[in-house]
């Protein structure tokens, strides 16, 4: 009995930990696209590389946050993109490629990312597929959560985001 309630009380703390994270659902961008004609919501992009060590503790440390993967599940549609992918995209009408013409880029990647390749790099579109902003870098819940807010909504076109956080509460602590 003793041995058991030894095991149990090392391994509380991982339990705990398993059950304060979340998966976000993913769409490919064409996928996000479709489903915003019919359900309006904006756009997040998670462009991304492989070889990107920032981008993975992105996943592993903000988009399994209970409260980002809320947010992202119930106000956007989330799109993780490989921006050195080579499967062809059709987004607004246009078929874009990785044929090898910007290096290792993509050319969506290339066109969102306004040229400015970094990784991670996280993109905000309307749910026309317009483009908001592209935000670059590693971002905790905490910096992120707002921004998330900021773009859901209208927000961002009614204040400059300094304004919107005099009065931003987070629920991430």
């Amino acid at each position: 009995m003793k041995k058991l309630f030894l095991i149990l009380l090392l391994a509380a703390p991982a339990l705990l930990i398993t059950a304060q994270t979340a998966d976000v659902k993913w769409y490919s961008i064409e996928e996000a696209a479709a489903l915003a004609k019919t359900d309006p919501r904006p756009l997040f992009v998670d462009a991304y590389t492989d070889w990107c060590g920032w981008c993975k503790k992105l996943d592993k440390d903000t988009f399994s946050h209970p409260v980002i993967a809320e947010i992202l599940n119930t106000k956007y549609y989330a799109v993780k993109f490989d921006a050195e992918g080579k499967e062809p995209v059709t987004f607004q009408g246009r078929k874009f490629v990785n044929d090898g013409s910007l290096g290792k880029t993509h050319q969506l990647a290339y066109a969102l990312l306004q040229g400015q390749l970094g990784y991670p790099t996280v993109v905000f579109l309307t749910a026309t597929s317009e483009l908001i902003t592209p935000v670059s870098g590693f971002k905790t819940p905490v910096q992120i959560e707002p921004m998330l807010i900021y773009f859901a909504g209208t927000s961002w076109q009614k204040q400059s985001y300094e304004e919107f956080m005099k009065t931003f509460k987070g629920q991430v602590q």
